[in-house]
Parts: structure tokens; C-alpha cells; sequence
């Protein structure tokens, strides 16, 4: 088994159910390269597909470890919790760095709580400095922003999908297998199995790079697909409010804030929202944030870099329109 620069900062990989390397990786690897030298953990069914490793490598993953585990089908979190911490005892990083996905959370909370090492949640960025690595937060709604770091053993972060920015630059990864010792700890057993076919040419909300979200604002679930059209046309995912939510415009999984989604895209529009303190925690670390509602005084345009006042059954078929007529 190779050696591990000392700089290393391991990345736990995410896997869609198809098995290809999920969005989220992009990013954590980002984040690493930022800090250290990414070595990304790849924890498989046997005999899965080497292509996810690859492509690992071509996000920045210097090193890439292979843990292959019979009991992913049929444990929930404990393999991978296993496999990430043969892969720490292994790299003996500075930071593990992991996806604030349930899936991510649920790893972290677990591994972090096994290693007797601190863990921080939520994280939008990370840092370097003479003590070592320290975690972003962007808390209380967006309303301040504050550091941690561990005071003794590696930081664990999760880190909120789409935040990070910055990417790795592509790299020829060194693929390694690594050797698990099932644990033996206490799991949910997984009986059976039944995948949802959601079919969709839209990104899925958390991690899209473009958010287009509706509120109270739009009256009807009818009217909703105003905010669908608009975000067709600019390549959106679809987001919406508490209070659309709750009004039937839209399931809830498409619920952005502090009791739904948090997203930070790089170009958030909000049709017919507020801004409640709830909402706002959710999508406030948008990189550029755009407002349409006809209240001026709507807490939203605190938030907002640009916004407009008016009827957003006026404003939006303008914009639709005109970005149309852009694509022709």
C-alpha cells in the first residue's frame, strides 16, 4: 500500500443509484485541492465498474481507494462508516471532508462519534492556516458568518452541496484497493429494495448550479408553472417557499429553507417570495441572488442583488421571452 503525502485530505465519494461518481464530488474535491491533496475513498458493490474511479481523477483525486463491500445491499451507512474509517487509519489526513447529504450526515455523525474526532456540519468553505484546517459557516440564516476547527485529531466537515466552487485540476489517480474489516456494528438491515423512476430534464434541486423558486405570490398551483417555464428556460432546477408548499403549488421536496432544502447556486431567482428568515436560510449563500415581487418593502430585497418591483405575471413572460428570442 503506497504512502500518503502529509498534506492528504480525504474525500468520502458519493455514488448515484446508477453508480456513476455524484455531483457533489466535484466540489468536495475542490474543497481538498484548496487545502491539501485530495485522496478520494470509492466504496463499492464487488465487481462494480472501475469507471467511477477515473472519473475521480478527473476531478482532482490524486489518490483514489477502493473499498468493495458485500454488505452495502444490505446494511444501511455502517459499510461505508467501516470503509472510511480503515481508509483514516490508513491517509491519516488533516480533514475528511463529506457531502451534507442524509446520506453524507448520517456517515459523518457516525464515523466522527467512532474516531472520538470533532465534526462540523454544514460547511460552505474551508481554509488553511498555521494550526491547520478550519470550517465556513454561514449561520442563523446567512445572518453571520463563523469559523471552527478542531482543537485535537482531524476535522470531519460536511460540506453543503453546490457552496464550493472551485475546482481541481484533472489528474492521472493512483487506484488502489483498500482492505475492510466489517465492523460488526449495529445497522438497519436494507429487505428489500424498490428504485422510484423519477424522470425529469431538470437538474435536481440541491446542487444545481441555477434555482429558480416560487412562492406565496404565484395564488394557484396553476399559475406555479409560470416559475417551471422560467426555469426551462434558463436550464433550472424548480424550488418553492414554505408557504407554496404548503399551499399544494408543489411537493415538498421541493422546498427550499430551514425546514427543506438548503441550495447554494451560483444564479438564485425568487418569484413571488418574501424572504422569511426560514426561506432565507436555506438559499442566502447564493452567489447572485435575483428578486421579483410587486411588495417594495419584502425582506427578500435585503438579500437580493438585483431586484425588481412588479407583477411577476408581467415580468417573467417578458424574461422568458427575451431569453428565448437569445437562444435563436
Amino acid at each position: 500500500m503506497s504512502s500518503f503525502p502529509t498534506d492528504s485530505i480525504l474525500v468520502l465519494a458519493e455514488l448515484t443509484p446508477s453508480g456513476a461518481v455524484a455531483s457533489s464530488s466535484a466540489g468536495l474535491l475542490g474543497a481538498a485541492a484548496s487545502v491539501g491533496t485530495p485522496v478520494a475513498l470509492l466504496v463499492t458493490e464487488p465487481g462494480a465498474s472501475p469507471a467511477a474511479a477515473s472519473a475521480l481523477g478527473d476531478l482532482g483525486a490524486a489518490h483514489v481507494l477502493v473499498a468493495e463491500s458485500a454488505e452495502l445491499a444490505t446494511r444501511l451507512t455502517t459499510p461505508v462508516a467501516d470503509a472510511l474509517a480503515a481508509a483514516y487509519d490508513l491517509v491519516q489526513p488533516g480533514a475528511v471532508l463529506i457531502s451534507n447529504s442524509v446520506e453524507g450526515r448520517d456517515v459523518a455523525g457516525r464515523f466522527a462519534a467512532r474516531a472520538g474526532i470533532p465534526l462540523a456540519v454544514d460547511v460552505v468553505s474551508v481554509a488553511r492556516d498555521e494550526e491547520g484546517i478550519t470550517a465556513h459557516h454561514s449561520v442563523w440564516g446567512g445572518t453571520y458568518d463563523t469559523d471552527s476547527a478542531a482543537s485535537f485529531g482531524a476535522l470531519v466537515a460536511t460540506v453543503r452541496q453546490g457552496a464550493v466552487t472551485d475546482r481541481a485540476a484533472a489528474v492521472e489517480p493512483r487506484i488502489e484497493a483498500l482492505a475492510v474489516a466489517p465492523s460488526g456494528s449495529a445497522a438497519a438491515e436494507i429487505l428489500s429494495f424498490t428504485p422510484a423512476q423519477a424522470v425529469s430534464s431538470r437538474p435536481e434541486l440541491r446542487g444545481a448550479t441555477t434555482v429558480v423558486a416560487g412562492g406565496r405570490g404565484l395564488g394557484t398551483a396553476e399559475k406555479f408553472v409560470l416559475v417551471e417555464q422560467l426555469a426551462d428556460a434558463l436550464g433550472a432546477a424548480v424550488g418553492a417557499s414554505r408557504a407554496a408548499v404548503d399551499a399544494g403549488y408543489i411537493a415538498h421536496g421541493s422546498q427550499v429553507g430551514q425546514t427543506g432544502v438548503s441550495v447554494s447556486p451560483q444564479l438564485y431567482v425568487a418569484l413571488g417570495i418574501s424572504g422569511a428568515i426560514q426561506h432565507r436560510a436555506g438559499m442566502q449563500t447564493s452567489k447572485t441572488i435575483v428578486a421579483v415581487n410587486k411588495d417594495a418593502d419584502a425582506p427578500i430585497f435585503e438579500v437580493a442583488d438585483f431586484g425588481v418591483v412588479g407583477d411577476l405575471f408581467t415580468v417573467v413572460p417578458q424574461l422568458i421571452e427575451a431569453l428565448e428570442a437569445r437562444k435563436h
